[in-house]
């Protein structure tokens, strides 16, 4: 179902979605929440986590997939815990098997990074009126080669690296070999040193070990904090 559609799931109440915001970055979960900020009035973020779990309640649980588990690998027991709250995977990548584990896993909605802002506010409005949203199959690397709609925030992006430039650097700060970032991002092989070559390239780094201790230093190390009511 396209996006555009699920503009017709409006809340009968006043009151706002109330949603928590998941990823092992600080930087991208604040991002995030800047991108839905315009949108307070329909979308309540209440909490802000990175590297924790969820503790407040509400409505659906956004989990920004950069540098994190994907598919089958999905833990949505240790996501959502025992709340009620619905979870939404945002995610570059949507081939269909990934987003079918996902769904499987627990899922109830899988939004592509593709879309604009006020799309990703009509899919959470979706998810949260009962429906399971999913994207319109995408291949991964196109996906990262599309322009960005959204302003959003990620670990080395004022030092220009790219969004995907900046994921295959974290998993190498986090000790991941190529093979399994290809693994994790559902990427070819020759992708990922594609991404690693021109990554390097402007790090100004030649080996591995170099690029460990550049992620190191330059916030590419998960981070564990937890804000609460960050617009309050």
């Amino acid at each position: 179902m396209d996006l555009h559609l699920w503009r017709r799931f409006t809340l009968m109440s006043s009151r706002a979605i109330r949603i928590a915001i998941v990823n092992d970055y600080e930087l991208v979960v604040r991002g995030l929440a800047a991108v839905l900020a315009p949108y307070a009035d329909r979308i309540e973020v209440v909490e802000l986590d990175s590297g924790l779990p969820v503790v407040s309640d509400v409505d659906v649980l956004l989990y920004d997939t950069f540098g994190q588990a994907q598919g089958d690998t999905l833990d949505h027991e240790e996501l959502v815990r025992d709340s009620p709250a619905r979870l939404v995977v945002f995610s570059w990548n949507t081939e269909p098997d990934l987003v079918d584990k996902a769904v499987s896993r627990g899922a109830n909605g899988y939004l592509s990074k593709s879309i604009s802002a006020a799309e990703l506010v009509a899919g959470i409005e979706a998810v949260h009126a009962g429906e399971t949203v999913t994207p319109e199959p995408i291949d991964a690397d196109e996906a990262a080669a599309s322009d960005l709609q959204l302003n959003e925030a990620w670990p080395g992006r004022d030092l220009g690296l790219s969004a995907r430039e900046a994921e295959v650097v974290a998993l190498i700060t986090q000790g991941l070999s190529n093979q399994e970032i290809a693994d994790r991002c559902f990427l070819s092989i020759n992708s990922v040193k594609t991404y690693v070559r021109t990554a390097y390239r402007k790090m100004g780094v030649n080996r591995r070990s170099q690029a460990v201790l550049w992620g190191l230093a330059h916030g590419f190390t998960p981070d564990h904090t937890r804000d609460l009511h960050p617009d309050g």
